[in-house]
């Protein structure tokens, strides 16, 4: 399927307010994987379809896992809206043909991240937390930041983000932390190494 007919069935899948942020992540998604040398294609087709899970409620979403042979986290098991990446992920292939490995890969870490991640998944994830409708506080800083230097960008929405997760009392998946420190020792060898 190409791009027109995936926002054709995204448009009738999604909430105006979900369809509206998809649009936001593709372009988020292509301005840097255009900065960055990945795919601009595959960045625009991941970022477009990258909540393609969130259709479904937290019972639907567990139900779908389990059908599809996912494993499920005990911290997903308590917050299933975390599945909604890998179940959107296994639908796209299952159901559309989604053959795309790396798409399929950023399509389902774009929310927890996790320890092995290409260039195209980090581009999804960051593209996710800044797109240009996303308004909290302190977005607008990564935003500029992800121009200059994609992996301090991440390093500070991952911590955002376990900060926001953490003030809520809410579990921290596992996949998340060893995102951060695998960014966390890269930017320590970087810094090394210069």
């Amino acid at each position: 399927m190409d791009l027109i007919g995936w926002e054709k069935t995204l448009k009738k899948t999604l909430t105006v307010e979900r369809f509206t942020h998809s649009l936001g992540v593709q372009k988020a998604s292509l301005k840097l994987a255009i900065l960055y040398g990945v795919d601009p294609v595959k960045a625009k087709t991941a970022g477009l379809l990258h909540d393609f899970g969130k259709q479904f409620s937290s019972g639907e979403l567990l139900r779908k896992a389990r059908e599809l042979g996912l494993p499920i986290h005990p911290v997903e098991e308590m917050s299933p809206d975390l599945l909604h990446g890998p179940v959107g992920a296994q639908l796209l292939r299952r159901d559309f043909g989604l053959e795309d490995k790396e798409i399929i890969e950023a399509i389902s870490y774009h929310t927890t991240g996790r320890k092995e991640m290409g260039a195209l998944s980090r581009i999804v994830f960051l593209a996710d937390y800044i797109e240009e409708n996303r308004s909290f506080s302190g977005v607008g800083e990564i935003r500029e930041l992800s121009q200059r230097d994609l992996r301090e960008a991440l390093y500070k929405a991952l911590d955002r983000t376990i900060h926001y997760v953490l003030d809520r009392g809410l579990p921290l998946h596992p996949h998340s932390v060893d995102f951060r420190n695998v960014i966390l020792l890269e930017r320590k060898d970087s810094r090394r190494d210069n």
